[in-house]
């Protein structure tokens, strides 16, 4: 039981790191959450800064869950009472969490895309590749990084669902549960973003808003 609380806060406190607001500081000296959005994601810090921080950002925030799936879970390996793959999701789930709602911040993170990025691509690599073309493709015809990153994760859903319930491929049910409950945290995280879809009035790519 200690082993798994250990999992659970460790992965937290990794996914709790404030990627954006450290770089955007080292970057330009300021706090990411003062421009544009004030959101702390790797799109905001896009388009206050750039690409290369933002892509920055977002592979270290992908590293975050990857690291919490592939190497923290591993710290508890000998629970007796889940399997690996429920830690994995634990651990994962923990990273994501943290990204959201870092202590390190005040609670006020990322929207959870980048971490949730790393999480699956460590578990369901290729469902994850699949959703990203599925990203690129929303963002490249309607510039919307928002409704990209929501049909993404909804794909994701969807695409274990019909795999073990239709094409009867073997998929723990801890994964399909835990990636619904995900998928509307995300939903949960970009509930200002769809208003902005409903009305017309989202951003998109390529609308920088330097404030400095």
């Amino acid at each position: 039981m200690q082993n798994l609380i250990f999992v659970i806060v460790l992965s937290y406190l990794l996914g709790s790191f404030p990627t954006s607001v450290v770089l955007s500081r080292l970057w330009k000296g300021i706090d990411i959450r003062d421009y544009g959005s004030k959101n702390a994601g790797a799109t905001n810090v896009y388009r206050v800064l750039g690409i290369a921080p933002a892509l920055i950002v977002l592979l270290i925030d992908a590293f975050k869950g990857i690291g919490s799936v592939l190497w923290i879970s591993q710290i508890g390996s000998n629970n007796l009472y889940l399997n690996m793959i429920t830690l994995q999701l634990l651990a994962g789930a923990s990273a994501i969490f943290g990204h959201i709602f870092p202590i390190y911040i005040g609670f006020k993170g990322g929207k959870g895309i980048g971490t949730g990025m790393g999480v699956f691509l460590a578990l369901i690599p290729k469902e994850v590749l699949l959703a990203l073309c599925i990203f690129v493709l929303v963002v490249a015809l309607t510039r919307y990084v928002s409704l990209g990153s929501l049909c993404a994760a909804t794909f994701i859903s969807l695409a274990l669902i019909f795999e073990k319930y239709y094409f009867n491929v073997k998929v723990e049910n801890e994964l399909v549960f835990m990636t619904l409950a995900l998928t509307l945290l995300v939903f949960f995280t970009h509930r200002s973003n769809i208003k902005r879809l409903l009305k017309g009035k989202e951003n998109k790519l390529g609308q920088k808003r330097k404030n400095f």
